[in-house]
């Protein structure tokens, strides 16, 4: 009882690693998950450790209960309004645009799966991982017009990126909610899953990606990160610089003669060179 007293309370859930995969779970159930200062500490805390833990080669983030993240959590914004109109510029600024910044920047691959309903900015947050997989029953909502607000977390940047600027504007300005198979035929997301295989399908990419070049993978988020505001001769250069790191490190050694020697690279091991 006192162990699942503590995980109730618990706003962000690690599960023990596993071959290297840390999963964080969104804690929540009872408001969906929503974000208020209690998540948003946890889950910057989460990811702080697994940036800076050596043990952590994958991220998979999910939410527990029948939904990912219903975003803000309005009821915790009206406690603030009894010391009169909230500054919402400086929650933005202190809460929201660190977990983004942090998610894109972690040198290791983070997989989400959207287990049900994701809106605002949890829908936003799931969008700035690497590989987000989806339940067929989940939906992606831009609520923010609903309620006289501007998207954020990202919305604004990532969203036209995947969908292109027509539809994006039409998801936030009408703030109807789109289905997981609709997301990945518009290419917002990479896959949907039946909802009992979500989990196994999800826990899979993680294990694939935490067997493989950790270090290369980090390079690659920096590269796509880089290519939305480079011009092509800034990008060639940046390929240019981090293919020398690359190349220095003992993944590419290991994955050369894995090749040669026909064999599975195991690019957890140091190589000698």
């Amino acid at each position: 009882m006192e162990q699942a007293s503590e995980a109730m309370s618990n706003p962000v859930l690690l599960e023990t690693l596993e071959e290297g995969v840390l999963t964080l779970v969104l804690n929540r159930p009872d408001k969906m998950n929503a974000f208020d200062v209690a998540l948003h500490e946890a889950l910057a805390a989460a990811l702080k450790r697994a940036a800076m833990d050596e043990a952590c080669r994958v991220v998979l983030l999910t939410g527990a209960g029948k939904g990912f993240c219903a975003g803000q959590d309005l009821a915790d914004r009206a406690i603030a309004f009894e010391a009169g109109r909230p500054d919402l510029g400086d929650a933005v600024e202190k809460r929201y645009n660190p977990l983004v910044r942090a998610l894109r920047a972690l040198p290791k691959p983070v997989v989400c799966a959207v287990n049900g309903v994701a809106a605002g900015a949890g829908a936003n947050m799931a969008l700035a991982c690497d590989i987000v997989l989806a339940a067929r029953s989940a939906r992606f909502l831009q609520v923010f017009a609903r309620i006289g607000l501007v998207p954020d977390a990202g919305g604004t940047w990532t969203l036209p990126r995947l969908v292109g600027e027509a539809r994006a504007r039409a998801l936030m300005m009408l703030a109807d909610p789109i289905g997981a198979e609709q997301a990945v035929a518009w290419g917002m997301i990479w896959r949907a899953v039946d909802d009992d295989q979500l989990m196994g399908v999800a826990r899979e990419v993680a294990m694939r990606l935490a067997s493989g070049p950790t270090h290369a993978y980090g390079l690659m988020k920096r590269a796509f990160l880089a290519s939305s505001s480079n011009s092509l001769d800034a990008q060639l250069d940046l390929e240019r610089d981090l293919q020398r790191e690359a190349g220095a490190g003992d993944e590419y050694i290991e994955g050369v003669r894995a090749f040669l020697e026909k064999r599975a690279a195991d690019f957890r091991r140091k190589t000698p060179r």
